[in-house]
């Protein structure tokens, strides 16, 4: 019985050791882990987005709490003017899973400027497009980011990519969570965008 004892408490001691140790590792290395994907995943989708803007888009963000989690938002300046913000919305219905999609929004009258799918597990050659075509996401440029966003077969203004309506249809959704993001922090963001 003793041996069993003894048994545990090692387990636990080890266990514990190695999830305090594992916890420790994520924070030293959680800001240099959102650098990186800043700068390889949203950093492309920015410059797109951005093209021509006067700043560093990636060095102009700031952090606002949306519901119960911290979203990242980026700042871009046109012709001396601060009035466009970028951010990310999350689709679901992806044929691969949730699709991650960078949205520029101009906030003096809600339109969006450009969109750039940052993440996705879509099929190459097909879904994968989104991503790869910019053609397919510049159809949501001029839209209002606080009407809702929907494909043609939906009564909506976005031609589905060919053979991927699954992953247009997700797109779509990555597009309205970020307007459900802007209707919900408008004032907020306005404000802030305003003091860059």
């Amino acid at each position: 019985m003793t041996e069993l004892i003894k048994m545990v408490v090692v387990l636990v001691l080890l266990s514990s050791s190695s999830g305090g140790l594992l916890h420790w590792l994520k924070t030293q290395t959680s800001s240099k882990i959102e650098d990186q994907q800043v700068k390889f995943v949203k950093g492309p989708a920015l410059k797109s987005i951005f093209e021509g803007s006067s700043n560093d888009p990636t060095a102009d963000r700031f952090t606002l709490k949306v519901g119960e989690t911290e979203k990242n938002f980026f700042v871009g300046k046109f012709d001396g003017k601060t009035n466009c913000v970028a951010f990310e919305g999350f689709g679901k219905g992806g044929y691969g899973g949730d699709i991650g999609l960078m949205i520029g929004v101009d906030i003096d009258n809600g339109s969006v400027l450009g969109a750039a799918v940052t993440t996705h597990s879509e099929t190459p050659g097909l879904g994968a497009k989104a991503k790869e075509d910019p053609s397919f996401v510049s159809q949501l440029k001029g839209l209002s980011i606080e009407s809702p966003i929907l494909v043609t077969n939906d009564g909506g203004k976005i031609n589905a990519m060919s053979g991927a309506t699954i992953t247009s249809r997700a797109v779509c959704n990555a597009a309205n969570d970020a307007g459900k993001i802007y209707k919900e922090i408008k004032s907020q963001l306005t404000e802030k965008v305003k003091s860059f």
